[in-house]
């Protein structure tokens, strides 16, 4: 049965009421009395002139012993059958909403707002495929607490960077170069400007480095991914805007990239996801547990915090954590950041724990927080 070829053959209301007044043998004048309106009032609605609002439908309901229901549905259909049809591009911008968080992407400035046929274009090109049926989900291994497949959202960050640093130069990369850098950072690790000389470091081992602003739910720390076998690719998103998570985060993402972690996969990616909830979990990856580990031991050496935490706990003053990480050549935000993870008290401390985002802005390719890296969609 073809339904639009029945509801558009559903009739106006007024025909059934004209059905029940005939039933009863009355005139419309008859109704017009029983209901205590004008005859004009029915003579409208008989002439499909007029609708049956929800009041009329309970007193003609009470006048010919019926449920109110059956006149409201009678108006309801008539009122679907002739409304217009939908603008197609409805079903094709829910279908991509559902899908990714394309409203979002649009306010960023990933994709422009345009109608539904070149948004779908954009869609394929910020994916880097010709039918939306095969966008794919980029090849990783999610660090979540369920490790569950990365979401979409997730997914449109990960293109996001991938975009971003498939357009910037660099030199080859160079494993021993990065490695004696990563031996370095500590030196850098005392003020937190010197944070600005990180993208440079990372660029001359040929590690292209990106900060894009994580999307809503995302909850991307950060990640490691290879544009191909010998392209490496940090991408933070400093959403945790502290000297002591940047460090953490830069370099357990960098400790992926030493490691040639998703290296053998076309883009494959290492997600990290909420990595100061998870730090101290048994049941993660080999991988993850390798990258936690460097990153602490980096932040401050976990011989001397050990040490420093044996003989100071439970009673641990503020003059002895500053001294403490002068001792170590570490912010003492860096050392708080350790500290707290160790005690379960994050709430200890935080003024050390400096925000970092500024000294990125000028120095890297940033993108979100009001800036659009300047890439092609």
């Amino acid at each position: 049965m073809n339904i639009a070829a029945c509801l558009d053959d559903v009739p106006h209301p007024g025909e059934f009421v004209r059905e029940e007044i005939e039933a009863r043998e009355w005139s419309q004048r008859d109704l017009a009395y029983i209901l205590g309106v004008p005859e004009q009032a029915i003579n409208l609605i008989l002439s499909g002139k007029r609708g049956i609002s929800p009041e009329m439908a309970k007193a003609l309901g009470k006048a010919f012993d019926v449920s109110a229901a059956y006149f409201a549905n009678l108006q309801q259909a008539y009122e679907m059958a002739k409304a217009k049809a939908p603008d197609p591009a409805v079903e094709r911008r829910a279908r991509l909403q559902n899908a990714y968080p394309v409203r979002e992407m649009i306010k960023r400035g990933w994709l422009a707002d345009t109608d539904i046929g070149l948004l779908e274009a954009q869609m394929m090109r910020f994916f880097h495929k010709n039918d939306l049926a095969d966008v794919p989900y980029l090849a990783h291994a999610a660090k979540k607490a369920d490790y569950s497949e990365t979401s979409p959202v997730q997914i449109a960050w990960l293109f996001r960077v991938r975009q971003i640093a498939a357009e910037m130069p660099t030199v080859a990369y160079s494993q021993s170069k990065l490695r004696a850098l990563a031996a370095e950072l500590p030196r850098y690790m005392r003020d937190a400007e010197e944070i600005r000389h990180i993208p440079r470091l990372l660029s001359e081992c040929g590690v292209r480095f990106v900060v894009v602003e994580t999307l809503p739910k995302a909850n991307i720390d950060g990640a490691c991914f290879w544009l191909d076998a010998k392209s490496p690719v940090v991408g933070m998103t400093i959403r945790h805007d502290r000297i002591d998570n940047f460090w953490f985060v830069l370099r357990h993402e960098l400790e992926h990239v030493l490691n040639g972690d998703g290296r053998g996969e076309l883009d494959g990616a290492q997600v990290d996801v909420d990595l100061e909830a998870s730090g101290s979990r048994e049941d993660l990856p080999v991988v993850e547990k390798k990258a936690n580990a460097a990153a602490q031991d980096a932040c401050v050496p976990a011989a001397e915090l050990e040490s420093f935490y044996v003989r100071k706990y439970p009673y641990i003053a503020e003059k002895d954590v500053v001294g403490f990480a002068g001792r170590v050549g570490r912010h003492p935000g860096i050392v708080v950041g350790q500290l707290q993870r160790r005690m379960k008290r994050y709430d200890w401390l935080t003024r050390h724990k400096v925000k970092i985002r500024q000294y990125l802005l000028g120095s890297s390719v940033v993108d979100g927080w009001g800036d659009i890296a300047p890439v092609s969609l």
